[in-house]
């Protein structure tokens, strides 16, 4: 490792600091630059057709001889999930922990990159060496097992990485946060500490996982009659873990259902994160030959997410598993800034066909409150702050909690997507900007879609579309047929037959207008006869269909 510090490090993040998701986050020292997670998010409302949301590696690919390596904090889809685009352009080695990697290869083998592709799992206390970083994997607490903070050491300084964290002293699986690793490395100095801020603006402490085990355990005896459905995070093993416990300790069968489930249970309970009971698990098909009081149903779907398990249960248009009066919900999980709705009309659906739906004290986060945040500072002591994890609202008030801790206002940064940031032990600060954003992922199509596709979606889903077809003769652009007009999802035909007569005038009117002018220009053709039928349709309907002409030549 170089012994010279006149040289400063840069930390750029790629992702994850204007929402929660899509976390990545590039450090980079000399000629040594190393990636923290490849997460996705999930497209807003206005991402029609979009599937998934990934970083942009831009700059990743355009200095990718210095690029050592991936180093991934925990196995939730926010850090991990979009290795599988990412690898195919950015191929380097991932390091992470056990279950981490286990729920990484699942998606590598779906996506057939598990041969390209170089892994190492690493264990707490374990140093890695990549370029000039030195990365220790310190123990952390999560809503997932095997999650781990980052202490980033390099010839400027000391960088600590929290990853998502809560300080849990109970445990579901493993045990308690390394606090006394962090306190010695603070006493050693820090130079920056980028921490969780999803959850600083909430006041004291986020309750233990296993309080959580103790409210399914009130559920379950409270309801010993009644068929049990929970719905939680396909990724939260410690929660799936608790509804195991109390399954067995009423004698109940498990059936798992959704996709996602059922993988990471899979994972989880082949790597010896998951303790199930020999013969508990049982197809969905099975449970037939149950009565209800025997049989627990666990599934995704707790966000209202239109496709998974839940919803479909809801909908009634699940093949295995139908809702039935008497039936008991459990939602285990909040919903995520955004999904409130689609929450809720689950719940409403549920409750209509009879079932008891129950989401109070049915969960608890995974990440830190203030008093939990306060700690880490506390004990680290960093001498620069960089909130990271969430929103703008969540990053402006972690800085002000900081500066209330003592760290001048000069040292705390709120970051943006694609900002350099240069730390040094003298001096720090903003340098620049890389290209960075989002690519948005439909079907098997990565980035082919962008803003003008998506601009051309929500036009058509508003206002719908025109269709115009006219066949002219070559060389004398004479009329020979039409124009005819389709329409979709602009008006029902049948009842506006009137309507599309006129539109119809109004567009032959233009092409005669453009014939006598000797217009043979198909391109003006077509934007006079747009031009022309939009000012009708907005002075009639005050509506904008996208206008399609399409013109045939007959010769």
């Amino acid at each position: 490792m170089k012994t010279e510090t006149t040289e400063k490090v840069k930390i750029i993040p790629l992702g994850g600091l204007e929402q929660i998701g899509m976390n990545m986050t590039a450090f980079m020292y000399g000629d040594s630059i190393i990636v923290v997670d490849c997460g996705l998010s999930f497209p807003d409302d206005d991402m029609l057709g979009i599937d998934l949301v990934i970083p942009d590696v831009t700059f990743l690919k355009d200095n990718i001889d210095k690029v050592k390596g991936f180093v991934v904090t925990h196995g939730h889809e926010d850090h991990i999930g979009a290795f599988p685009y990412v690898l195919r352009e950015v191929n380097k080695p991932i390091y992470a922990t056990k279950l981490t990697m286990g729920i990484i290869e699942t998606k590598l083998k779906e996506h057939n990159l598990m041969g390209t592709t170089k892994r190492k799992v690493v264990k707490y206390g374990q140093y890695i060496m990549l370029g000039d970083f030195r990365i220790e994997f310190i123990r952390i607490n999560h809503s997932i097992a095997d999650a781990c903070a980052l202490a980033i050491y390099t010839p400027a300084g000391t960088i600590i990485h929290t990853g998502d964290f809560k300080v849990d002293y109970t445990p579901v699986f493993g045990e308690p946060i390394d606090l006394q690793r962090f306190g010695e490395i603070g006493k050693k100095g820090v130079l920056a500490m980028l921490c969780d801020s999803t959850n600083v603006m909430r006041p004291g402490y986020t309750m233990s996982e296993k309080t959580v085990g103790k409210t399914f355990d009130n559920i379950f005896s409270d309801n010993q009659n009644s068929r049990i459905i929970v719905a939680t995070f396909a990724s939260n093993v410690d929660r799936v873990q608790q509804i195991i416990n109390s399954a067995a300790k009423y004698n109940r069968k498990v059936a798992v259902e959704g996709r996602s489930m059922v993988n990471i249970i899979n994972v989880a309970s082949e790597l010896g994160y998951l303790d199930i009971p020999e013969g508990m698990l049982v197809e969905t098909d099975e449970l037939k030959k149950y009565t209800d009081s025997q049989t627990v149903i666990i599934t995704t779907g707790s966000q209202g997410e239109s496709m998974a398990a839940l919803s479909r249960m809801a909908a009634s248009i699940h093949k295995k598993v139908t809702i039935k009066p008497g039936d008991v919900v459990i939602v285990s999980a909040t919903p995520i800034p955004g999904n409130e709705k689609s929450v809720a009309r689950v719940i409403n659906e549920l409750s209509m066909k009879g079932a008891k739906v129950i989401f109070q004290d049915t969960h608890v986060s995974g990440h830190a409150s203030q008093e939990e945040i306060k700690l880490m500072y506390s004990i680290v002591k960093p001498k620069y702050a960089i909130p990271v994890h969430g929103e703008y609202r969540h990053l402006k008030t972690h800085a002000d909690l900081a500066v209330s801790l003592g760290i001048p206002k000069e040292n705390v940064f709120i970051l943006s997507s694609g900002d350099v940031l240069e730390l040094g032990a003298e001096s720090a600060g903003k340098t620049g900007t890389v290209t960075a954003g989002s690519l948005l992922v439909d079907g098997l199509g990565v980035g082919d879609v962008g803003n003008i596709v998506l601009r051309d979606r929500q036009n058509l889903a508003e206002n719908g579309i025109i269709i115009v077809v006219l066949t002219l003769e070559k060389y004398t652009n004479q009329l020979l047929a039409g124009p005819d007009i389709v329409t979709r999802g602009f008006v029902y035909v049948r009842e506006s037959e009137t309507l599309l007569e006129d539109a119809t005038s109004v567009v032959r009117e233009s092409v005669d207008r453009c014939l006598e002018r000797n217009i043979s220009d198909w391109g003006k053709i077509k934007n006079i006869i747009r031009d022309d039928l939009s000012d009708y349709l907005w002075k009639k309907m005050k509506r904008n269909p996208m206008i399609l002409p399409i013109i045939m030549e007959v010769s």
